[in-house]
């Protein structure tokens, strides 16, 4: 019998100087804001990122040529405190509509005025064999690590 290790989420958790409405509206409304040019799926440059509001909203990317790549569709969003989203996006790059990895994201309230963001992007095992290629992609400097330093540095510009 042969048994398949499921790799394992990634997992991130950084401290914005922001009240969760705040860090939440940032993350959501203001996604164009802080996600980066260099991370687009379309043939051509990524001129804005969105994150549409509410269940069933789409989180896409648009060219400068017009045209929308889907990345995947928001399945929760409970403002200011969660938002859950489809990540479809295979290890090779491309939208899948069949493809479900989560990404979750939980704003909790800290004193001070702060805010505690815990980021899990999960399911990675449905990216069959090329599970371990994309958590390591996604772990990696370019990854969530290095996007969610952008996010945080805009939280605390705003």
């Amino acid at each position: 019998m042969t048994q398949a290790i499921k790799p394992a989420p990634v997992r991130k958790t950084l401290t914005v100087t922001a009240n969760p409405q705040k860090a939440f509206e940032v993350f959501t409304a203001g996604f164009d804001r802080w996600w980066p040019r260099t991370h687009s799926i379309g043939a051509s440059p990524l001129k804005t990122a969105v994150l549409e509001s509410g269940v069933g909203g789409r989180w896409y990317g648009i060219g400068e040529d017009g045209t929308e790549d889907e990345w995947g569709d928001v399945l929760a969003w409970d403002p200011p405190t969660r938002l859950v989203v489809a990540w479809r996006i295979g290890a090779d790059w491309k939208y899948r509509a069949d493809l479900l990895t989560e990404v979750e994201v939980n704003f909790t309230a800290l004193a001070d005025g702060q805010t505690r963001v815990d980021f899990e992007h999960r399911l990675l095992e449905n990216l069959g064999e090329n599970a371990e290629a994309g958590r390591a992609a996604f772990d990696s400097p370019g990854g969530w690590g290095g996007l969610l330093a952008g996010y945080a540095e805009v939280v605390s510009a705003s």
